[in-house]
């Protein structure tokens, strides 16, 4: 089985999980990184021993380099991945795929145009938490799905995030930011979305930078801090999500679904690992099923190690582009059906992914 080689586009505060981890995967390895400050490339590279330290074109040109890692801002996701694909490289965004639809589509289709695979942030749902949720839903043990809620309640990122100036402009808000770990968790568990509602809002006109060399400085809010969405399921059943940066003490479990036969409390979707509770109508008691071991850990890059063991043996990664889209248009919905005040229907197609086998990738593991 041969090495996936990466370029990692993008030195931030998200390289580190990636670059340990794509290291220590049998299966994948880090060849290069880049950044825009060509510095923090250069001590990247030392730190984690990469063979070359280049411009993020360098990289794109690379012939060492098989995948490009997107680790830039939202706002150049889409750019960058499109300059990755353009120059025949497979593509693994952070989250989001792309701040539009339209660039969704066309990135996808030029990959597939070239015959290279893109992937996509989050892999948090194949993880032990999610994972162990799924194959419980599967087996039927809280009967046939019939409604979810989600909720990411927070004050925001302006307080601790060196550079949290982009989290408020067109690309950012808490849907696009954090809204992929929990879309993605529900589309894994309950499968593709139909149409859509919701209603949203700027709850405040700046933010106040709270720490770092910005300190004090304000930021122009430019995006919606606060959306809550519902949702029709292909198969059903029906979801609300509420995303906010613009509350203090969200207390409210991350992700619940309620069955016909019982109800289920889902961990948090940005972590790999987390208890699955499940209380049956005929149980006194909520019960914690026992938790699937593989990727229980921070396993961020398994995505990455997926495409990897996937070109192998020729078959669909699950962290996909079509996943990712989906998303993405399920979370741009929301504020659209805001401002028009009505339904909106979700054009992409998706096929629900694989569920994660128990022992599957676990060869990969040192």
């Amino acid at each position: 089985m041969s090495q996936l080689r990466v370029g990692i586009v993008g030195i931030g505060n998200i390289s580190g999980i990636y670059l340990k981890n794509l290291g220590l995967y049998k299966s994948t390895t880090v060849v290069a990184v880049a950044d825009i400050d060509k510095s923090r490339a250069d001590k990247a590279a030392q730190e984690h021993s990469v063979p070359f330290s280049l411009s993020p074109e360098e990289l794109f040109a690379h012939p060492e380099v098989d995948l490009v890692l997107n680790l830039t801002i939202p706002a150049a996701h889409g750019p960058v991945a499109l300059q990755a694909v353009q120059a025949g490289k497979h593509v693994y965004n952070e989250k989001p795929l792309a701040v539009t639809v339209a660039q969704g589509k066309e990135l996808n289709q030029l990959a597939a145009d070239k015959g290279v695979r893109v992937g996509c942030a989050p892999d948090t749902f194949l993880g032990s938490g999610i994972q162990t949720a799924r194959e419980a839903i599967d087996s039927g043990l809280i009967g046939e799905p019939v409604a979810a809620q989600a909720f990411m309640l927070s004050r925001g990122p302006e307080g601790w995030h060196p550079s949290p100036e982009f989290f408020f402009k067109p690309g950012g808000g808490p849907m696009l930011d954090m809204g992929p770990y929990y879309l993605t968790a529900l589309v894994n568990l309950l499968g593709p979305i139909r149409r859509t509602t919701g209603v949203s809002r700027a709850s405040f006109r700046t933010r106040t930078v709270g720490s770092g060399p910005l300190k004090d400085s304000k930021i122009e809010v430019e995006t919606p801090t606060h959306i809550v969405g519902g949702m029709e399921f292909a198969g059903g059943a029906l979801g609300q999500i509420t995303t906010s940066f613009d509350v203090y003490f969200g207390h409210e479990q991350p992700i619940t679904i309620f069955g016909s036969e019982g109800t289920m409390l889902v961990p948090d979707p940005n972590n790999f690992q987390g208890d699955v509770q499940v209380r049956r109508h005929d149980h006194s008691e909520w019960e914690t099923i026992a938790p699937r071991k593989n990727f229980a850990s921070n396993s961020r890059g398994v995505g990455v190690l997926d495409i990897a063991v996937a070109l192998n043996e020729r078959r669909t990664h699950r962290a996909n582009g079509e996943l990712a889209l989906h998303v993405l248009e399920t979370m741009l919905s929301f504020s659209k059906a805001s401002e028009e005040g009505r339904h909106q229907t979700i054009e992409t197609q998706l096929v629900r992914p694989e569920a994660l086998g128990v022992d599957e990738l676990a060869s990969e593991l040192p």
